[in-house]
């Protein structure tokens, strides 16, 4: 579950940061799932930020988890 919880937290992360490189300097069209989803796409950076930060959270709560 620990190594569940850690990989789903990277992915999230990763997806908050390839949001914002796409906003900031138009990078990674293909691997970003903020710019495909059509209800925030006029909120893409705050949505970003917040994966970015969740995904993170979620990395560091996985290391309370006992295996």
């Amino acid at each position: 579950m620990k190594k569940i919880c850690e990989t789903v937290g990277f992915l999230v992360f990763v997806q908050g940061v390839t949001g914002l490189l796409h906003e900031w300097l138009d990078w990674f069209r293909f691997f970003n799932l903020v710019q495909r989803l059509p209800f925030v796409a006029d909120y893409s950076l705050f949505v970003s930020i917040v994966l970015l930060v969740a995904g993170a959270a979620v990395m560091i709560a996985s290391d309370s988890i006992k295996e």
